[in-house]
């Protein structure tokens, strides 16, 4: 582990690698060539919690064409911090939002027929010589956003009597794209590619076509199309594949980076006879004469309440138990067997120390969650440190 950062403050703290974030971009580039369809990055949530104005600097940097984003707000953010390329709100908008939209440049998504006529009424009014684009999210399957298949010739004969919008792409969100024991991915892309022929047929061109998503971007190159949304993958983590074979392909085929470290110190060393009790609800007991460890970090930091004698950690390059219930704000481990293990010393919770590593996608695995599940955890108050 390199030496750690120094600063002021409560001593937990987040080491996130841009340069492991564009490697990541470039795998993924070369995993689809010689086919090149256009990157979305999809930066929601905080760049799931990472960061998104310095990740989306860095990709803007390296050639990124889109940007995906959840809501207005964090569009605007990313305008004001100086990114020009084009950002798409994949969750649609509030009607009442659309000037505010159209104003910063942001690209909506349409997921119901009668969105047409709000954004076709604030597109007037902004007087702009250009149509507004937009981009159509049809539902195949998820069944949460998006106009049904059966309302795609109602939507055809709205969006004709809209002068001033114009339809930029067609999209759809995959519910299950890992899992190659299930038959649903299939049967989602079968039914948006009749949704996109239909349209055709109807003499609106869907524009830019893009379904995947990172579990299909790394195992199913028929979803491709004109563009594709890498998330978790770009952060540098693969999705739990099943069957499990899979995953391994996938890594052979996709060598990533994970861009994450979470780390802390050790504020409190305690001495503990066999039968002592650690923590909230005594949940763990020692069996032996013990040491205990205290860390300045909890799952409003990021070590989810989940770990509570399950998580591991690693003091001076050896993994050590997560002991006692996980609090807010502090988080014990058993260090009994790292005597060297002193006041100040480095735990890092999540990435690497000396041969030893711990991984967000692995620690998501061990408790039934997704890795972006973790990563959006990383608590507000963690001082994120761009490497």
């Amino acid at each position: 582990m390199k030496k750690a950062i120094q600063f002021e403050g409560r001593p937990v703290w987040a080491e996130i690698s841009l340069k492991a974030i564009e490697h990541n971009l470039r795998v993924i580039q070369k995993h689809m060539a010689p086919r090149k369809p256009k990157i979305l990055a999809v930066v929601k949530s905080n760049a799931y919690g990472l960061g998104a104005v310095p990740i989306a600097k860095t990709l803007q940097k390296a050639g990124t064409e889109w940007f995906g984003v959840t809501c207005a707000n964090e569009g605007i953010e990313l305008r004001e911090a100086g990114i020009k390329k084009r950002i798409l709100v994949l969750t649609g908008f509030w009607p009442g939002e659309e000037k505010r939209l159209i104003k910063h440049g942001l690209t909506m998504t349409v997921s119901r027929a009668d969105d047409l006529k709000y954004l076709e009424r604030a597109a007037k009014s902004s007087r702009l010589k250009a149509k507004v684009p937009f981009h159509l999210k049809i539902n195949t399957g998820m069944n949460r956003l998006g106009i049904q298949p059966e309302e795609i010739e109602t939507f055809a004969r709205l969006l004709a009597d809209c002068r001033h919008i114009q339809l930029e792409g067609t999209y759809t969100h995959f519910a299950s794209a890992e899992d190659f024991t299930s038959g649903q991915t299939c049967t989602q892309e079968k039914l948006f590619l009749s949704c996109l022929d239909r349209l055709r047929s109807l003499g609106v061109s869907p524009g830019i076509v893009h379904m995947a998503n990172s579990g299909a971007i790394s195992a199913r190159p028929e979803t491709w199309a004109d563009m594709v949304r890498p998330g978790a993958i770009l952060y540098g983590y693969y999705q739990s594949f099943d069957p499990p074979e899979k995953k391994k392909e996938v890594m052979g085929q996709m060598p990533l980076q994970p861009s994450l470290s979470l780390r802390a110190r050790i504020i409190a060393l305690r001495d503990l006879a066999p039968g002592q009790s650690v923590g909230y609800a005594a949940r763990f007991i020692s069996k032996r004469p013990s040491r205990i460890a205290v860390i300045n970090a909890g799952y409003a930091d990021g070590v989810v309440r989940a770990l509570t004698n399950k998580g591991q950690a690693l003091v001076n390059g050896r993994r050590v138990p997560l002991v006692g219930t996980i609090s807010m704000d502090l988080t014990t481990l058993d260090v009994t067997d790292v005597p060297d293990a002193k006041l100040g010393d480095v735990v890092s919770i999540f990435g690497a120390d000396g041969d030893e590593e711990i991984q967000v996608s692995d620690v998501a695995a061990s408790i039934n969650t997704v890795t972006s599940d973790l990563l959006c955890a990383l608590g507000r108050r963690v001082p994120r440190f761009y490497l």
